[in-house]
C-alpha cells in the first residue's frame, strides 16, 4: 500500500481518543485525527517522531491524519509502527491478492466484509475476508492489527479488553467445526516486534479463548509489516515476513 506524501513532526500528546497534537518540522503545531480506537499502549509516546498524511478535503474537520510513529528500540535503532488501524485490511488485502500470505495464496475470489450468521450456535459476525476457489473451497480470514511491544521485548494482542475480538474468535471456531477453513491473521504493524502472543495480562478472557479456538481448528498466523522508505521518508507499507505465534507465552513483566 502506497502512502500519500507524508509530513514529519513530533508527537506532543494524544487526547480525547481521536485527537493528537503534533509539532511539524516547520514549527507549526497542528491537531491531527488519530484513527485508532484502542489504548495505543506503548505506541502513544510523546516526544517521538511521527508522520502525518495531509488532506485538502474541505468537508473534513481536521486536515491531518496520524499515520506512523518511530519508536526507540533497545539497540538504539528506531522502529516504525502504524497507528492507522484502518490501513491493516488494505495491507492484508493487497498481500492476499498478490499471493504473499503463505497458505492463503491461489484463491480465485476475494470478498471483503463477509457476513456470517450461524443460527444453531447463536453467533453472527462480519469477518474481514472470504476467499473462495472451486478446487479448494472457501476460507474466512479475520485480521487484527498488532502494535503492542511490551517491556519483555515481545508482541502481544490485544492492547486492551476486546469483547468484539473474542466474539470473532468464537465465530471462527464454529466455522472450523463445520468444516470451513477459518484463519486469524495478526497484521503486525510494528517493525520491532519479532513474535506475537495473546495478552493474558490485559485481557485474560481473550487469551483463553484464543488458545481454545486454536485447538478447535482455527489457524493463527502472523506477518510483520515492512515500511518502505525513500531516503528518510516512508512511502509505502507492505506485508512482509511471517512471524511465530506463541500461544502459551505469558508476559511476566
Amino acid at each position: 500500500m502506497d502512502y500519500p506524501e507524508l509530513v514529519p513532526g513530533t508527537l506532543l500528546r494524544r487526547y480525547k481518543r481521536f485527537l493528537a497534537d503534533v509539532r511539524l518540522d516547520d514549527g507549526r503545531e497542528v491537531t491531527a485525527h488519530c484513527p485508532n480506537t484502542g489504548s495505543m499502549r506503548a505506541v502513544n509516546v510523546p516526544g517521538c517522531r511521527v508522520w502525518l498524511s495531509p488532506s485538502d478535503n474541505p468537508a473534513r474537520k481536521l486536515a491531518w491524519t496520524w499515520e506512523l510513529i518511530e519508536l526507540p528500540q533497545p539497540d538504539d535503532t528506531l522502529a516504525a509502527a502504524s497507528v492507522q488501524t484502518g490501513r491493516a485490511n488494505r495491507i492484508v488485502e493487497e498481500a492476499l491478492r498478490e499471493g504473499r500470505v503463505p497458505g492463503l495464496a491461489g484463491y480465485a475470489d476475494l470478498k471483503r466484509e463477509a457476513k456470517v450468521v450461524l443460527e444453531e450456535e447463536g453467533l453472527s459476525a462480519r469477518l474481514d475476508f472470504r476467499l473462495d476457489d472451486p478446487a479448494r473451497g472457501g476460507a474466512f480470514v479475520e485480521v487484527k492489527q498488532v502494535t503492542l511491544k511490551e517491556a519483555d521485548g515481545h508482541g502481544y494482542f490485544p492492547d486492551a479488553v476486546s469483547e468484539r475480538g473474542r466474539r470473532h474468535l468464537e465465530v471462527l471456531a464454529a466455522l472450523a467445526e463445520r468444516g470451513q477453513r477459518a484463519v486469524l491473521l495478526f497484521c503486525v504493524a510494528h517493525e520491532g516486534i519479532e513474535d506475537v502472543a495473546p495478552a493474558a495480562h490485559l485481557d485474560p478472557a481473550y487469551a483463553a479463548t484464543l488458545r481454545a479456538v486454536a485447538v478447535r481448528g482455527v489457524e493463527v498466523l502472523a506477518q510483520r509489516c515492512e515500511v518502505v522508505r525513500l531516503g528518510d521518508s516512508p512511502v509505502a507499507i507492505r506485508l512482509g515476513a511471517p512471524l511465530p505465534v506463541a500461544l502459551e507465552r505469558r508476559f511476566t513483566g
